[in-house]
């Protein structure tokens, strides 16, 4: 009995960090997502092979293979390789969201308006990447219909279509400009102003608030996920850059316009790549 005593005080200990586990589950979610993208994300594929510092690597090289029927197994393949790179690059614009979520609900508590025990930021952190995982079921199929069309390279997963590429590149430009953008990127930059608008106790709560501000982050970044097909799936230049852009858009403090002057770039490179094919 009297080993109960210091078994208890030390979950007691680590429930009260619960802040400090779960902002180092995070960073190790972050590193591990990284190092199976830089592994390859099981395609087999050397990802250094497939990344370029260019804005439409196909262009150059554009070097395809006829497109041939997937296995299950590359379905499978694919759609994780979409998720891991989605958590990778969600991650660290997520974090303050998740850690203010467990710094209120560890509150709640002691106001007695939440059950004692582990907080369930971890679940709202599962809404979050289950939106994502949504999306990345829908980019495999995109990819797998891009490749049938010979839109983009199988071996290299980067645009060979010059329209393709110009229209991605223009479609994204016009929608970080579009008032859609800038209401959930409102959202995304105002993780206190979302929970206190959205805030449900139980696990059933944060996993809604997960998914909620999941859809809202979806709404925000949908696009600039899509330019991955311009500049390759696997393109490490391009996970980093656009990972950066996403972070700087919702801490920044003028991250709006970052957003806006972000499209105008898009539409005029898009617009250069169309012109330089006529």
């Amino acid at each position: 009995m009297a080993d109960a005593v210091p078994r208890t005080s030390a979950v007691e200990i680590l429930i009260r960090r619960d802040r400090l586990v779960m902002l180092t589950g995070l960073v190790a979610l972050l590193i591990l997502a990284w190092a199976w993208l830089l592994v390859g994300a099981g395609t087999g594929m050397n990802i250094w092979v497939m990344s370029r510092p260019a804005i439409f690597p196909g262009g150059e090289a554009g070097l395809t293979m006829p497109a041939t029927a997937w296995s299950v197994a590359t379905w499978i393949i694919v759609a994780g390789m979409w998720w891991i790179m989605m958590i990778a690059m969600m991650i660290p614009s997520v974090t303050p969201m998740v850690l203010l979520h467990a710094r209120v609900s560890r509150h709640a508590q002691s106001r007695g308006h939440m059950a004692a025990g582990a907080i369930p930021s971890g679940v709202f952190l599962g809404g979050y990447l289950l939106v994502w995982l949504a999306f990345s079921l829908f980019a495999t199929t995109l990819q797998f219909a891009c490749e049938q069309l010979d839109l983009l390279s199988r071996p290299m997963m980067w645009s060979v279509n010059v329209w393709m590429a110009a229209a991605f590149l223009v479609a994204a430009g016009l929608y970080q400009m579009s008032p859609f953008k800038r209401v959930c990127l409102e959202h995304c930059r105002a993780p206190a102003e979302f929970l206190s608008r959205h805030w449900r106790n139980g696990r059933a709560g944060a996993f809604r608030m997960g998914v909620g501000h999941g859809a809202y982050c979806l709404g925000c970044c949908w696009t600039l996920m899509a330019l991955l097909f311009v500049g390759g799936i696997m393109n490490v230049y391009w996970i980093a850059g656009l990972s950066i852009i996403v972070l700087l858009e919702k801490i920044m403090p003028r991250g709006d316009r970052l957003a806006r002057v972000l499209g105008s770039m898009f539409v005029l490179a898009g617009a250069w790549i169309a012109i330089g094919a006529i």
